[in-house]
C-alpha cells in the first residue's frame, strides 16, 4: 500500500473511490467536500482488479512494485493539485475485488463516497454492481453520486440558492442512525431537513376517487381522498412528530424541518423530491436474509437508481431495536 499522509486528524476518514473515469473525478469533489465539512482526512482509495498472472514452471512470482507509480492515483493528484480548499490527504493503491476491498476498509470510515457506476459500466447502467454491493454491505454509511446525466445540481436546488437534505421516514421503522445522520447533514451543509412519510391509498378510497372524476367529467374536487385516507395521514403526521421531536429539542433545534406526509409510493416520492435537493438519505433495510446479503430495502435501491442527486444509505446496526409508535404499520418509508 502506498500512502501520502497528511496532518493527523482525530475523526474517522471519509473514503473516496477512485478508477480514473471523469465520472470518479467528480464523485471526488463531493468526498473532498463531505471530509472538509467534518473535519476529516480524506483516503483517495483506488483498488485495481487482482488478475495474478500464472507463473510458469520454476518461475517465481514477484509482484512488481508499482505503488508509488499507480496512475489513477496521478491522475486524482493532477486533478486536485492547486486547490487550497483541500483536506488532510490520504492516497490508498490496493490490489483485490474492489467492492469486497472497500467494504472492508470502510470499517475504519465513517462515510464513503463513490460513483454510481464505474470505468467498465455500460452507459446506460444505472447503478454498477460495486456501488450496490458497497451500498448494501459496508459498515459505514454510503454516498452514492449519480453519473452527471442524471445529477439534479445543473438545474435543481443549487440554482435557486436553497439547500435541502431529503430523508425517507418510516416512522415505525426507520432506526435513530438514519434520522441523526440526516440532521448531521442538513446542519453541515446549513440545508433545510425535508422528511418524506407516505402511506397507503385504502382501496374504498381510490374508489371513491374514481367514481368522483367520473361523475365530474376528469376533475377532482379538493379535499379527496376520503376519510380511510385522511385518517391514516393524521396518524402518520403524529408518528413523525413524536420520531422527530427529540431531534428538534435536544440535539438539532437549529435545524429548519420541512414535514411531508403524502399518500403513494415513497420511492416515487422520494426520486420526484431529488429534483430538488442535496441529498437523499435512506435506511438500509433490516430484514436481513444472511450475512453478505444484497438485499437493502426495496425503497433504498429503487432511489439508488433513479435519484438525480447524491444518495445516501445508512446501515442498521444489528442490535437496534424496531422503532415502535402508536398506530405503527400505516407508514412507509426507506426503513
Amino acid at each position: 500500500m502506498q500512502t501520502h499522509t497528511a496532518d493527523p486528524v482525530t475523526t474517522p476518514p471519509v473514503l473516496a473511490a477512485v478508477d480514473g473515469s471523469e465520472h470518479s473525478l467528480r464523485t471526488l469533489d463531493w468526498a473532498v467536500e463531505a471530509a472538509r465539512a467534518r473535519g476529516a482526512e480524506l483516503h483517495v482509495v483506488h483498488v485495481r482488479p487482482d488478475h495474478p498472472r500464472v507463473a510458469a514452471p520454476g518461475e517465481a512470482l514477484v509482484r512488481p512494485p508499482v505503488w508509488d507509480t499507480d496512475p489513477v492515483l496521478a491522475l486524482v493528484r493532477a486533478h486536485l493539485a492547486g486547490r487550497e480548499d483541500l483536506p488532510p490527504l490520504n492516497y490508498v493503491s490496493r490490489d483485490g475485488t474492489p467492492a469486497v476491498t472497500l467494504t472492508e476498509l470502510a470499517a475504519g470510515a465513517q462515510l464513503l463516497v463513490m460513483g454510481s457506476r464505474g470505468l467498465g459500466g455500460f452507459a446506460s447502467l444505472l447503478l454498477g454492481s460495486n456501488s450496490r454491493v458497497c451500498a448494501a454491505q459496508a459498515p459505514c454509511p454510503v454516498m452514492v453520486v449519480p453519473h452527471a446525466a442524471r445529477l439534479a445540481a445543473e438545474d435543481g436546488s443549487a440554482d435557486s440558492g436553497e439547500r435541502r437534505v431529503v430523508l425517507g421516514l418510516a416512522p415505525d421503522e426507520t432506526t435513530e442512525d438514519v434520522v441523526d445522520f440526516a440532521f448531521a447533514e442538513a446542519r453541515r451543509r446549513g440545508a433545510a431537513l425535508q422528511v418524506v412519510s407516505t402511506h397507503l391509498v385504502p382501496l374504498s378510497s381510490l374508489t371513491l376517487v374514481g367514481s368522483l372524476v367520473a361523475e365530474r367529467g376528469g376533475g377532482l374536487p379538493p379535499g379527496i381522498p376520503g376519510g380511510e385516507a385522511t385518517e391514516a395521514a393524521r396518524e402518520l403526521a403524529e408518528n413523525q412528530r413524536t420520531r422527530l421531536q427529540p431531534f428538534l429539542t435536544r440535539h438539532y433545534p437549529d435545524v429548519t424541518v420541512e414535514a411531508v406526509v403524502a399518500p403513494g409510493d415513497p420511492a416515487g416520492r422520494l426520486v420526484t423530491a431529488s429534483q430538488r435537493a442535496d441529498l437523499i438519505v435512506v435506511g438500509r433495510h433490516r430484514r436481513r436474509l444472511r450475512a453478505g446479503s444484497l438485499l437493502m430495502g426495496s425503497v433504498s435501491n429503487a432511489v439508488l437508481l433513479h435519484a438525480l442527486c447524491p444518495v445516501a444509505v445508512v446501515p442498521v446496526r444489528a442490535e437496534d431495536p424496531p422503532v415502535t409508535t402508536p398506530g405503527s404499520g400505516r407508514g412507509q418509508g426507506a426503513g
